[in-house]
């Protein structure tokens, strides 16, 4: 509430420079304007607001998401949480998410063939930790 008020007096004073040329003055002062200004902006913040409010608890629950710290039987999720974090995320997106790499590296912000040397660095890690985890 307190941050809509402080949104509604910038506002009008924001406004109030944007129509400088064509606010009109009562005894060569704005405040008249900037009060309507001000009260007109806080009623529309709040209709804004109670029409978001209502958005929101239409909108569809995400499904809960699975607890992946409970027991992995079979060591993959162990052994992905050893990978470097910049494999990690590397394998997420391309493996597990099914994003192209060309997309995993833009959303990395790095190239293309490093997707594609960290793709093949933490696979061959994965490989090798699964062969120890099946000879054993």
């Amino acid at each position: 509430m307190r941050e809509d008020a402080k949104d509604a007096v910038t506002i009008a004073f924001f406004e109030l420079w944007r129509k400088r040329a064509t606010v009109r003055l009562v005894d060569g002062s704005p405040l008249p304007w900037l009060l309507n200004t001000v009260s007109n902006t806080a009623r529309n913040l709040e209709r804004s607001g109670r029409r978001y409010r209502a958005l929101i608890a239409r909108a569809p629950r995400p499904e809960p998401v699975p607890d992946l710290s409970g027991s992995d039987e079979s060591g993959v999720l162990a052994a992905l949480r050893r990978l470097p974090a910049r494999e990690q995320s590397v394998v997420i997106l391309t493996v597990l998410e099914g994003y192209p790499e060309r997309e995993t590296a833009q959303t990395l912000g790095i190239p293309v063939g490093t997707v594609k040397s960290r793709l093949a660095r933490a696979r061959a890690k994965l490989r090798d930790e699964m062969t120890v985890l099946e000879a054993s």
